[in-house]
Parts: structure tokens; C-alpha cells; sequence
């Protein structure tokens, strides 16, 4: 495994190379039973998915483990997946499996240790091959060899990442507001533009529907029984392309996607669709699984498939039911127990309404949203960038301080 094969530069000639064995203790996570699992009674308890928050809301209701006891400033480590990193904020905790403390001793300053943890960690990441989930042991852990200057440069490399990422992080968490305000923007505009149509000035009329509200007044209302047909139509052969549908994307060719799920030995008997037709993925259309398809294909038999008829654009239908208050309208028609397992079949959706404009206004409604959509994917794509320089830019800074490769005084 990896001890100091990550150290890729020379270190400062007073530096030494000190190994994770011989200047911290490890402690590993207890295999506490979920049955003992509450909300609010016991110790509050840190799972691997945890370790990034501030506290936890998951307690167990069993006796104290301390060789499992963590608190604030402990670092903890998460053994599975990507091997994550954090030094934990939630005061005194159980620690569960999967994820391991390690505290170092006096010579070692806890936050310089997390701050160079993950680069070993990330190339003991790469190293290890696993079809699904890769593991990680704290023996492995004990093996690394990290640069360990003296205490007091310790401490101010980590008072000046402290600084220094923080301001970093600042900017990414303003860019990443930026790009939810940028989706909700977008959601809004198509929503706003299928339902109320783009003049403000138009009168409007009660539609009589709770998730339609008042629309257009020249705009007709009608019952989806008599927009759709239902086509059932299979393949003989199954070499047609294979559409798949979910509440993110829409309609998209499968070979666009990376889908890693169990594919049918013969797609033949599979439900034809052509291009324009509505898809509804009949076991998530409550998450707004449907959409318009960009090209023939074809689709899971369970699927349902529905070809708009001339009253109906498929870019206009599209961006219909891909809008949240559709997918709620639509559970209403849903057959289930539960609702993580509704089913939206036929006789359901066609007892749903639909506003109509006129075919010229549908036109005039997909372009201004096409456009629109230009506009804010272009800034969108654009600060997704910056992010990720931004995030390159805050690993080369920490790589470069826990390996001496910077003055601190000139840095700062």
C-alpha cells in the first residue's frame, strides 16, 4: 500500500518524513446494530455519511462504547467509497463502523494532519481495484509517511490554510448559490411560460384546476383522454434504439448515459416510440419521470408510451410535464400503498387536465424557453468552471503548504 510514495517533492531540508503509526492513535468505529438506532434517545452517533456535518441526528440507544467515543477536532475518516476526510464539529459522539478517528499525539497538529491526509488517501484510492465499493483499513492508514515539520510551522501552515481555504470555500459555496438561484430560475421560466403563457398582459380565467390556477383566457382546457392515444407497439427485433427516461433528464438515447444496471439478454418485445411521443416511466412518473422522445427508439415494456395529437407541440408537451407541479398533479392518478411505489397507468393519466394554447402561441412559448435555456445553461456552464478551478486551485495550495513548496509569510 502507500507509504511515501505520494511525497513527489523535495522537502525542506529541516523537515522530516514521520509515519501515521508512530504519531497517532486510531480509533476504529464499533458495529453498533441498527435496531438500537433513534431520533433523539441515547448518544448521538456518526456514520460514514455524517462526518461532513456540524452534528448528527441519528442516536443510539445503547451503552457507552469508549474505545468508540469521538469529540470536536477528532479527524475522522470515511473506509468506504472515496475515502473521504473531515475533522469533526459535533462535540462527543459513537463513532460507527466504517469510519475510524485518528488523533494525533503532541507533536502532530490535527488540523495540519487533515489538511494532508487525503492526498495519500486519494492515491491509495486509485490503487485499489474494486467492481463496487472499495474499502479501506486502518492498517492501511498506519502504513502512510507524511512531511512533519516542527510544531510551530505546523500551526501556521494550518492558520494559513485555515485563511486561505476558507476564503477559497467562501467563493465556491457563493458560485454554488449562484447555480441553484440559476436552476430555480430556469424551472420558474418554464413553468411561468407553459402555464400562464409569455404576455402579462393577457387576461386570465380560474382554470378550475388546483396546480393550473388561473390561466389565458383565449387558452382551452381539456382532459388528457382526448390530447394522447396510447401507443403499444413492440419490436420485432429489438435493434432499434434503446430510449431511457428519468425525472433529471427527460427522454435520452441510453448510449448517452452511463448506466451501469442489469440489460435484458433481447430487447424484442420492447414498447416502440417515435420521435415526439410521451415517454412515462410508469414506477417514477411521481418524480417527474416522463418526457417528449428526441428520437425513435424504443422502451421498456413498462413503460407507457402516448403520441400527442395535432392540437399538441411535443416540445410544448415536454416542457409540461417536465415541471414539478406536473409530477404532484399526476401522483394524484397514481395507484400504490406507498408512495415510493406509486404507478401511474393509463386510466390515470388520462383523467388529467391540460392547459392549451393555440398551436402559434405553443411555437412562440418553446422558442422563448429554448432561448432562455441558452442563456442560463451558457452562465451555468461557466461558473460550474470557475468551480472547478477554484477546487483545483484549493488542492495545488494545500499540497504545495504540507509539503514546504511555499513561503507562509510571502503566501499570506
Amino acid at each position: 500500500m502507500i507509504g511515501a510514495e505520494w511525497i513527489t517533492v523535495q522537502l525542506p531540508h529541516e523537515w522530516r518524513v514521520a509515519r501515521i503509526r508512530d504519531t497517532t492513535t486510531i480509533v476504529n468505529g464499533f458495529p453498533f446494530d441498527s435496531k438500537d438506532f433513534s431520533d433523539g434517545i441515547g448518544h448521538p452517533l456518526v456514520r460514514i455519511r455524517d462526518i461532513f456535518l456540524d452534528d448528527t441526528n441519528v442516536y443510539v440507544d445503547a451503552p457507552e462504547v469508549p474505545e468508540a467515543t469521538i469529540d470536536t477536532g477528532d479527524i475522522l475518516v470515511g473506509m468506504d467509497g472515496d475515502f473521504n476526510v473531515a475533522r469533526w464539529r459535533g462535540g462527543r459522539a459513537q463513532l460507527n463502523q466504517r469510519v475510524c478517528c485518528i488523533r494525533p499525539n503532541e507533536e502532530v497538529d490535527a488540523r495540519f494532519l487533515a489538511y494532508l491526509l487525503p492526498a495519500p488517501l486519494k492515491l491509495i484510492n486509485e490503487f485499489t481495484y474494486s467492481t463496487t465499493v472499495k474499502h479501506l483499513s486502518s492498517f492501511d492508514i498506519q502504513k502512510i509517511h507524511f512531511p512533519c515539520p516542527d510544531g510551530e510551522t505546523q500551526r501556521e501552515l494550518a492558520d494559513f490554510l485555515d485563511a486561505a481555504t476558507g476564503e477559497i470555500d467562501a467563493l465556491i459555496n457563493a458560485k454554488q448559490k449562484l447555480l441553484d438561484l440559476l436552476a430555480e430560475k430556469r424551472r420558474t421560466l418554464v413553468a411561468e411560460a407553459v402555464i400562464h403563457g409569455l404576455d402579462r398582459s393577457t387576461p386570465l380565467r380560474p382554470s378550475g384546476i388546483d396546480w393550473l390556477g388561473d390561466i389565458p383566457a383565449h387558452w382551452e382546457l381539456e382532459r388528457s383522454r382526448w390530447l394522447f392515444t396510447e401507443r403499444d407497439e413492440r419490436s420485432e427485433t429489438g435493434e432499434e434504439e434503446m430510449l431511457t427516461v428519468s425525472h433529471i433528464t427527460g427522454v435520452t438515447p441510453r448510449s448517452e448515459k452511463d448506466v451501469n444496471m442489469f440489460e435484458a439478454e433481447t430487447t424484442a418485445g420492447y414498447k416502440l416510440c417515435f420521435t415526439g411521443d410521451l415517454v412515462i416511466n410508469t414506477l417514477w412518473a411521481w418524480m417527474g419521470a416522463m418526457g417528449a422522445a428526441p428520437v425513435d427508439g424504443i422502451v421498456s415494456p413498462a413503460y407507457n408510451v402516448y403520441t400527442p395529437g395535432p392540437r399538441l407541440l411535443p416540445a410544448y408537451v415536454d416542457a409540461l410535464v417536465r415541471i414539478p407541479v406536473f409530477a404532484q398533479e399526476v401522483t394524484r392518478y397514481s395507484k400504490g400503498v406507498w408512495s415510493s411505489r406509486l404507478r401511474l397507468y393509463p386510466e390515470g393519466f388520462f383523467e388529467t387536465f391540460w392547459p392549451v394554447p393555440p398551436l402559434d402561441e405553443q411555437k412562440q412559448i418553446v422558442a422563448r424557453i429554448a432561448e432562455e435555456r441558452v442563456k442560463i445553461d451558457k452562465l451555468a456552464t461557466a461558473t460550474e468552471r470557475s468551480i472547478g478551478l477554484l477546487k483545483e486551485r484549493r488542492s495545488a495550495l494545500i499540497a504545495a503548504a504540507v509539503t514546504g513548496q511555499i513561503d507562509i509569510p510571502e503566501a499570506a
